[in-house]
Order: structure tokens, then C-alpha cells, then sequence
């Protein structure tokens, strides 16, 4: 692996994407997505893990993110394995049109790539992009809000529910799911 793609130093600013297997739109229903704030919180909780963006996709998450307490690689890895079992066991467990479908393909992507043993969920890696300016962070920042836009889903960032887009905001009271740092904080 190449050093552009390894995180070294977890406590400057890191953009990562962390893609679901060819690009499955799972993150669809509201019930998966909880499974992802509740992952990212306790990671923010016990983990020493810091969110300062983020943005759930259908396929992808975004997220900006810095480890003070630990190796950031080995958070990212802890958080794909977590959220990989849970978000099986929900589409499992509740109403899901794609169910059977979408076990086989995780099932069939398991067995293709010989790394998971019943399902494979994420890709491998999460391609970090270590942010070490103001210029950087700031792009990416708007970026990754603006990515619901670019998607034709909503019409204005502030409308989408599953981005730290609102933490951004002045004067904002409504929060958003997970318990974000906003990167201006820290410069």
C-alpha cells in the first residue's frame, strides 16, 4: 500500500470514505442509518475518536474525522467490522423489500473476495486524505455537504438529515445525530 493512502499522523484532520460493496444503495432507510450514528457516537465516546463532518450517502459515508487516543486506521476498521454485523442483522430482522437480495450479494462478495466469513459489506480500505491546511479542510468540508445537492436528493444542505451540515450553521439550535466537532474549532 502506498504511503498517500495510509494515515499517518491521526490527530491532523483526515477526509474518509468508506464505501459499500459495488456501490449498493443500502443507506436508504432511516433504521440503517441509526446504526451508523450509534457507531460513530460510541467510537466518539470510547474510542477517542473525533467526527468534524460527515455525510451518509446511499452507498458511502463520508467523514472528517481525527484519533487523539488511539491509531485512526484501527477506529475505521473497528467501525466497518461493528457496523457490517449490525446493518446485516437489521436487514435480517426488519421489513426490507431487497432483503433476500441484498444477503446474497454480501453473501456472494464474501465468498468472492475470501477475507469475511458470511458477509462482506464494506469495500477494503477507506482511502484517507490527510487535511494539513485551512484551504483543504474547508473544501472538503463543503464537499462532503454538498454532496446531497450534487445528488439531485435535496434541494439546500440544511435539508438533508444524515450530515453535520446543520452543526455548521450560526445560530442553529437543531443538531444532527452525532456528536460533532466542527473543524473550526480546532484551527
Amino acid at each position: 500500500m502506498s504511503e498517500k493512502y495510509k494515515v499517518i499522523d491521526s490527530t491532523v484532520p483526515t477526509f474518509i470514505t468508506v464505501t459499500v460493496v459495488d456501490w449498493v444503495d443500502l443507506f436508504t432507510r432511516p433504521v440503517y442509518c441509526n446504526i451508523l450514528d450509534e457507531s460513530l457516537n460510541y467510537c466518539i465516546k470510547e474510542k477517542g475518536l473525533s467526527v468534524h463532518a460527515y455525510v451518509y450517502m446511499t452507498s458511502h459515508v463520508h467523514l472528517i474525522a481525527t484519533a487523539f487516543d488511539g491509531e485512526l486506521q484501527n477506529v475505521i476498521r473497528d467501525f466497518k467490522k461493528y457496523t457490517s454485523k449490525k446493518l446485516i442483522e437489521a436487514i435480517q430482522e426488519h421489513p426490507e423489500s431487497r432483503r433476500e437480495w441484498l444477503l446474497k450479494k454480501f453473501s456472494f462478495e464474501a465468498k468472492k473476495s475470501g477475507r469475511a466469513k458470511n458477509y462482506k459489506l464494506w469495500k477494503d480500505g477507506f482511502h484517507p486524505v490527510i487535511l494539513d491546511t485551512l484551504e483543504k479542510m474547508e473544501q472538503r468540508v463543503n464537499y462532503i455537504h454538498y454532496n446531497p445537492v450534487q445528488a439531485e436528493i435535496v434541494f439546500h444542505e440544511r435539508d438533508y438529515v444524515n450530515s453535520s451540515y446543520r452543526n455548521y450553521e450560526e445560530e442553529n439550535t437543531v443538531f444532527c445525530n452525532v456528536n460533532v466537532e466542527p473543524l473550526w474549532l480546532l484551527v
